[in-house]
């Protein structure tokens, strides 16, 4: 673009930003976590997540729902640690780009102490790249753009890759100067920024308050703006900034706890938008990539500049996931159940739901098949090849090099072959059935008693009295923290087995996932309890939260893999301690459990719930680590730390669900020998 026009555009740009900022934001709130400041703001086609990251590597992203776009700004290593701030919220904007289409953003001011920030690069496009960027220091050549600088204000602006409204990134000193790419700052060592950014992807339809939760939702302000800044008519966004789009499991796991507290209307966009992604084999998609990163997905794979959806079916978890979640719904809750049929008989793309959800179930049960021949370990469901993630934990390291997860295979896939059942014996799929199911359901009860009592006792684990003592003694020494001294021996569920099968012996917090969707034998639920509440590095339990892994009976090279800086190491995950919980509610709820049982669970569930209030401060955070000192366990926000691996989302999906929960009270003389 020329420097005249660029003049002109810059110009509109600044008169229509005080003419739209004028009016306040529906929704604008700000969370402060470790390195970065965030601040939300959302009105009419503008929903934007600024991230101020401070430090000696300061930053600036914004990030947009719309098309999962962003815009970012790195600067160079600073000679000391510098901290933003923002005096006033950001205002919502719409203006015109250099050929009059409306491009939706932010306005706002940033300031900073600091002698001199050089810009490094900045990256205009998908937040798929933006993330990659920020992993990895590099971006594909064709999104890279020249600043311009003209009247006091550098900005970098493009159309996007196949010439549709693209982005926008302009930074004006207020206090300080501009010098060849530089801001330098004022006399008293501060730098003020006037920042605009801006994009052009189409933007989603929010979900209004009143349609999201009812009347049984906890009052959490913090919560309930994070959930209404994720909640679109058109699907839920997994976690801002950096996974501002629809992930299959995310959503399908963000439904099912929040159902008791969400309006029929914002369940059924969950599931929706899940059954329209399946593939057509019937698979549960994990991600998608939408926007320019599908022109870039569609460039590298044939050639052209489609911006089609390209899905994400490596993951396979979430395939288990949606027939036990949809059960809860349209099956259980007296709400669903008077909706089921007209739900399932509408139309996406031309097609049913209820076609749709068969083509799940269907899919589920084949992949069951093998494993009911003959249950060995090799015929469990495994990672797909080349993979080294397929569940939550989708981390290189998330399963300890394991091949098959423990929570797909004992819990998740005998929950969608017994959820399969109840479909068809209610009647709701006859419509969609084909003749041929009706031999394939009819065998599904029998293959779901084999992997529910065969699947599981291939996880189990039992470590001796005197060897767990030993390897408590030995890995707390190496971490500097305190040694409880086990009772007698320790049994939990591996993590994963490795491809010959072997257990990969590292306690986990998805004892949740059997808690919440399994019909759990006495023993095999106090042994849940067990793992949950016993102190860290006994069991999971610290006064910084549920850990939501504990490689303390793994072998050095596996323990390397778990550590406090790790994605998922012994790490706290919001939504983990969530799902503990509302297992723990549902298995004491049952009345078929002995009196102890019951008994064993409260006190886990006191535990649990000690440590979830003592979290409270970062209870919608994606998740944290922790350090120990004086003493105890202290809150550490994850990405602050150099060694940490990546940064949390300050506003996740998943972390929204105590809106749902209800504290119980708690059971007496419970012990939580919390630090």
């Amino acid at each position: 673009m020329r420097a005249a026009t660029m003049r002109r555009v810059l110009a509109g740009l600044l008169a229509c930003a005080a003419l739209v900022g004028a009016r306040a934001p529906d929704s604008e709130f700000a969370r402060q976590e470790g390195l970065n400041l965030n601040s939300f703001v959302r009105q009419g086609p503008v929903a934007a997540h600024i991230v101020l990251r401070s430090g000696t590597s300061p930053r600036v992203i914004v990030a947009f729902p719309a098309g999962n776009s962003g815009v970012g700004l790195w600067f160079d290593t600073l000679g000391s640690a510098a901290e933003w701030s923002m005096p006033a919220p950001a205002r919502p904007v719409t203006l015109a780009d250099a050929r009059g289409r409306p491009l939706h953003g932010v306005t706002f001011t940033a300031e900073i102490r600091a002698p001199r920030l050089q810009a490094k690069q900045a990256v205009l496009s998908s937040i798929r790249v933006l993330r990659d960027y920020q992993a990895l220091g590099t971006a594909p050549a064709e999104v890279l753009t020249a600043p311009v600088t003209a009247n006091g204000t550098l900005s970098w602006t493009r159309d996007r890759l196949d010439g549709a409204p693209g982005y926008r990134l302009a930074i004006k000193p207020v206090r300080g100067t501009l010098d060849h790419g530089a801001i330098v700052a004022d006399k008293d060592g501060m730098i003020a920024l006037e920042i605009t950014a801006l994009t052009g992807e189409t933007p989603l339809t929010p979900v209004p308050a009143p349609l999201l939760l009812n009347a049984k939702a906890s009052t959490d302000p913090a919560a309930r703006r994070a959930l209404e800044f994720l909640s679109y008519r058109e699907k839920y966004l997994a976690g801002s900034w950096r996974f501002d789009t629809y992930f299959g499991r995310d959503t399908l796991m963000s439904v099912r706890l929040l159902m008791p507290a969400l309006q029929p209307e914002a369940v059924e966009t969950g599931l929706a938008s899940v059954l329209e992604r399946l593939s057509p084999e019937g698979q549960v998609a994990h991600e998608e990539d939408i926007g320019e990163f599908a022109i870039l997905d569609h460039r590298k794979a044939e050639g052209s500049s489609s911006d089609a959806p390209v899905y994400n079916y490596n993951m396979v978890d979430s395939d288990f996931m949606l027939a036990p979640v949809a059960r809860a719904w349209l099956l259980e809750d007296p709400r669903g159940k008077a909706r089921a049929a007209t739900f399932l008989a509408q139309r996406i793309g031309g097609q049913r739901l209820g076609d749709l959800m068969l083509r799940n179930i269907r899919f589920v049960a084949g992949r069951a098949q093998a494993f009911a021949r003959a249950p060995v370990a090799t015929h469990l469901i495994a990672l797909k090849p080349g993979m080294e993630a397929g569940q939550w934990r989708d981390s290189n390291d998330g399963l300890g090099g394991g091949r098959f997860a423990y929570d797909v295979n004992a819990v998740f896939v005998p929950a969608a072959l017994d959820a399969a059942t109840e479909f068809y014996r209610s009647g709701l799929l006859a419509p969609y059935a084909a003749p041929t199911d009706k031999a394939l359901f009819a065998a599904l009860p029998g293959v779901a008693d084999i992997w529910r009592k065969r699947a599981p006792e291939m996880f189990a684990v039992t470590i001796p009295a005197g060897a767990a003592q030993s390897a408590i003694a030995s890995y707390a020494a190496k971490l500097g923290v305190p040694a409880p001294a086990p009772a007698g021996a320790l049994r939990f569920h591996a993590i994963s087995l490795d491809a010959q099968g072997q257990p990969i012996a590292v306690q986990n917090s998805d004892e949740g996932f059997a808690l919440l969707f399994g019909q759990l034998s006495p023993q095999a639920a106090d042994q849940a309890a067990d793992v949950i509440d016993r102190p860290f590095p006994s069991g999971l339990m610290t006064s910084a939260g549920m850990l939501v892994a504990n490689p303390v009976f793994a072998s050095p090279a596996v323990q390397a893999k778990f550590g406090p800086g790790a994605y998922h190491g012994v790490v706290v995950w919001s939504w983990q301690q969530a799902l503990a919980a509302a297992g723990l509610a549902r298995q004491i709820a049952r009345a078929d459990l002995p009196p102890a049982t019951r008994t064993r669970l409260r006190g886990a569930q006191t535990c649990l719930w000690r440590a979830i209030d003592a979290t409270r401060s970062v209870q919608n955070s994606e998740l944290w680590s922790w350090s120990y000192a004086r003493g105890g366990y202290r809150i550490a926000p994850f990405g602050a730390n150099g060694g940490d691996v990546d940064e949390s989302n300050a506003a996740q999906l998943w972390s929204t669900v105590y809106l749902a929960l209800a504290r119980p009270a708690p059971a007496p003389d419970a012990g939580c020998p919390l630090q």
